[in-house]
Formats: structure tokens, C-alpha cells, sequence
């Protein structure tokens, strides 16, 4: 068993481009386009869209490209300062290079607390069909077999992490696919036993803004927050056999996964169920679809899916957390022994990213009143946040890269600057109008607090290198 320090930081202040990592590049071309196409596919898109649909009814397929468009711009400044220098830090290394190491020590950190609380999550959501289907077994064994299950997972090769993608997400595009095809069979009135619906959910009911902008605004900040999860390709590309075709396709992808299955979905929906039925909220959105339709046992089918998504984003997430650990600390801003790797895999970085989502769990077993609240409030922007990083980052570093480096400018963002600062623009508007909601109000103060408190930790932890290099 092989084992080293930790790797060099990505990107080295004197210019020279040091190897990305010390870890295996274990995963294979098919696993990251696997990983590309189904990391888009999440719980938030199966379940928690109905919550979406509910309050914006139709217009929820306005609200998804929009934001839609914003994800797409995102992606595509990610991909290319990934695709230039691929690093397991992701958007926290180009933070670091664009504005010092506060920048990456506030955006990394804050991305690795979302995706172990986030852990904690899937693991409840998980449980909770586990027990259904066996009624009286415990909860918390099913969080804790889970737990260790994927902990082992992480913790061996990085491949066998890829195979277990692999797989997830092939279940995931194969089920959506499937969905869609019969949604839009039924919408055409050529699936047996079914008429074709027209467009009387579109403009019955009070319209196709049921609920006026009022109602597209809730639908559209729903809609930001299902699209997380996007960002683990690229840090899964700093450990692919070619991490700069690699990302370069799955970024050049982004917009069609995107449109298909997001707001394609949402647009079958609405157009087969009326948005004010109630199982649309209460068993989500793609049952009480099939469920219209008459698809037996689709209750069932679309629980298998949803536990697939859910296991799919456990997986990924203790992967990406322990990556993003990883590279914070080779570039010196966490506990050393965090950034050790053993056999090509930072299994400290694993098993303390694995330890804090169960610590989670139990959290909200033992005060799901107040601490466990708390957590859910704390994350509930960091995604914004980080995807603020990345876009002022790419303003910084394409400029950079185009004087220094052009040539590694494989992926380049659309209409550059221009697109970019729409895109910052669009950001600063979620942020307003989640101040404008009662609801998400909170979540922006405590994302907030925390963000600035990372903050004011990494200048201080900035300014005493630069003292002690001085």
C-alpha cells in the first residue's frame, strides 16, 4: 500500500503548474460522461419539485429554464477554468488563484460543510423508504449500513466510487427517459387506454400563472436549488484518465441534460396532472404522473428511482467532500492529516467527511427542533454562494489565462464578459428575492453568517502566511 503527504496545491503562486494531485486517476472516460449525465438527475428533481409546481403551477417550466440558463452559464466558466487546470479543489483552487487563499479556504470549506450535512439528508430520505417496504425495522440502522456501505466504497480505489456512479446513473437516465417517453406518448394521445390532454392543465385552473409572479418567483427559487450537484464532475475530472476532454464534454453536454430532463420533465408533468392536485405534492410529482395514467405499481417504481437518487447523492457527495478536504489542505488551509493519501485515496479526508454526515443524522434524531433546523437553515444557500466564486473567479482567470497561458483555453465561456456578468447579475437576484420570501429569508442570513465567518477566517489565516513569508 502506497502512501504520501499530500499533494502539491493545484496551482502554484510562481506561475508553474504542479501535478493536480497525488491521488489515482482511476476513473475511467465512461464513468465521468456517467457521472456528467446523471449527476443532473437528483431527489431534489424527482420529489422536491413538487413543492415547486405547487406554488408556481405551469409557469414552473418558465421558472426551470431560467434558472436553467443561469446553471447552464455557470458550468460553462466552471468548465473552462477546469478544462485549463484540472484540480480535485475544483472552483476552491480557482478562487484561491484568482483572489488568495481566503477565497479558497471560504468557498471550499463551505462547499465540503453542504455536501456532509447534505449526506446526512440522503441518508434520512433513504431510510425512510427502506422503512416502508419494511415496516418496524429502525431508521437509524439503515442511515448507519448506508453510511458504511459507501464510506467502504470511498474509502478503496477511486474506481470502484466510479462504478457505483456508473451504474446509479445509468438507472437514473434510463428511468427518466422512460418517463419521458411514455409522458410525451400520453400528451399525443397515442398510449393505450389514455386522451390526449391538450392544454387545459396549462391554462385551467387560474392559467398558466396561477399564482401570479409571486408564485413563479417560490417555483423559481425552488428550481435554483434542485439543480446542486453539478459541480462534482469537475472535481471528479482531476482523477479521470483525460480530465481535460473530460470535462470539456460533459460541459459541452450541460445544456441538452439540462433541457431534456429537467425542464422537459416539468413540462410533461404539467401538461398531464393538473397543478393543484394534491399527489403531486404529497407523493411527488413523476408518481402522480404515472399514477394519472394508470401505470401500475408506479408508486413503487418511482420509490426504487428516488432511493437510487438518493443513494447516488450519498455516494458522490462523501466523494466530493473528501476530495474538496483533500485539496484544502495540500494547499495548506486544514489539519494536515486530512490531506494524506493512501493507495491514490485521501482516506482520512473520507472517513471525517463520512463521520460528520452520520453525526448529522443523529442530530436531527436527538434535536430535530433546533440543531438539526439549524444545519438545514445554515446550507441552505451555500450553493449560490459558491457559484458567486465561481463566476467573479472566471472574470479574473479568463483574462489571465488569455495573456499567459491561451493555449489551455480548451472550453471557453459564450460572449465573454458579457454572459458572465449576466450571470452575476442573475445570482444577485435569487439572493433579493430570497430576502423578499419569509421562508428563505432565514436560510440567506445563516448562509450568510457562516460565509462571512469562513471569510474573516481565511483573511486572518491569509494574512499570518504572508507575515510569516515576509
Amino acid at each position: 500500500m502506497s502512501r504520501t503527504t499530500a499533494p502539491a496545491p493545484a496551482d502554484r503562486k510562481d506561475g508553474a503548474t504542479a501535478p493536480a494531485d497525488g491521488l489515482s486517476h482511476g476513473l475511467k472516460q465512461r464513468h465521468l460522461s456517467m457521472i456528467a449525465l446523471g449527476g443532473v438527475i437528483g431527489a431534489g428533481l424527482f420529489v422536491g419539485s413538487g413543492a415547486g409546481i405547487a406554488a408556481a403551477g405551469p409557469s414552473i417550466v418558465i421558472a426551470y429554464a431560467i434558472s436553467g440558463v443561469l446553471v447552464m452559464l455557470v458550468m460553462r466558466m466552471l468548465g473552462e477554468m477546469s478544462a485549463a487546470n484540472p484540480a480535485s479543489g475544483s472552483f476552491s483552487v480557482h478562487a484561491e488563484r484568482a483572489f488568495g487563499s481566503w477565497a479558497g479556504f471560504t468557498s471550499g470549506w463551505a462547499f465540503w460543510f453542504l455536501l456532509c450535512v447534505a449526506v446526512g439528508l440522503e441518508g434520512i430520505g433513504a431510510a425512510k423508504i427502506m422503512t416502508g417496504w419494511f415496516p418496524g425495522s429502525p431508521e437509524w440502522a439503515w442511515v448507519a449500513l448506508f453510511m458504511v456501505v459507501f464510506c467502504v466504497t470511498n474509502l478503496a480505489a477511486v474506481k470502484n466510487f466510479g462504478e457505483f456512479e456508473f451504474w446509479f446513473a445509468a438507472l437514473k437516465v434510463g428511468a427518466i427517459v422512460l418517463f419521458l417517453g411514455i409522458g410525451v406518448l400520453a400528451i399525443v394521445g397515442v398510449l393505450p387506454g389514455t386522451d390526449a390532454p391538450g392544454t387545459a392543465n396549462l391554462t385551467g385552473e387560474g392559467g398558466f400563472f396561477p399564482h401570479g409572479s409571486e408564485g413563479l418567483i417560490v417555483g423559481l427559487l425552488a428550481s435554483v436549488f434542485a439543480y446542486g450537484g453539478l459541480e462534482t464532475v469537475t472535481i471528479a475530472a482531476a482523477e479521470s484518465e483525460h480530465p481535460v476532454q473530460g470535462v470539456a464534454k460533459a460541459v459541452r453536454t450541460a445544456m441538452w441534460r439540462i433541457a431534456l430532463f429537467y425542464i422537459g420533465s416539468m413540462a410533461v408533468i404539467v401538461t398531464l396532472v393538473p397543478w393543484g392536485d394534491e399527489a403531486v405534492v404529497e407523493k411527488g410529482p413523476y408518481v402522480a404522473a404515472l399514477d394519472h395514467l394508470g401505470i401500475p405499481a408506479a408508486g413503487q417504481i418511482m420509490n426504487v428511482v428516488v432511493l437510487v437518487a438518493l443513494l447516488s447523492a450519498m455516494n458522490a457527495n462523501i466523494y466530493g467532500a473528501s476530495r474538496m478536504a483533500g485539496s484544502l489542505v495540500a494547499r495548506g488551509q486544514g489539519p494536515k492529516a486530512l490531506g494524506r493519501t493512501f493507495g491514490g485515496v485521501p482516506r482520512p479526508a473520507v472517513l471525517v467527511s463520512s463521520v460528520f454526515g452520520f453525526g448529522c443524522v443523529l442530530l436531527s434524531y436527538w434535536r430535530p427542533n433546533d440543531i438539526f433546523i439549524w444545519l438545514l437553515n445554515t446550507i441552505g444557500a451555500i450553493i449560490l454562494v459558491v457559484w458567486f466564486f465561481i463566476a467573479a473567479s472566471q472574470l479574473v482567470l479568463r483574462r489571465r489565462t488569455e495573456r499567459t497561458e491561451p493555449e489551455k483555453l480548451v472550453v471557453r465561456m459564450w460572449a465573454f464578459p458579457v454572459l458572465t456578468w449576466v450571470a452575476l447579475a442573475g445570482m444577485a437576484a435569487v439572493f433579493v428575492l430570497m430576502a423578499r420570501e419569509e421562508g428563505t429569508r432565514v436560510q440567506l442570513y445563516w448562509t450568510g453568517g457562516l460565509t462571512l465567518l469562513l471569510a474573516v477566517v481565511g483573511f486572518v489565516r491569509q494574512k499570518a502566511a504572508e507575515d510569516r513569508a515576509s
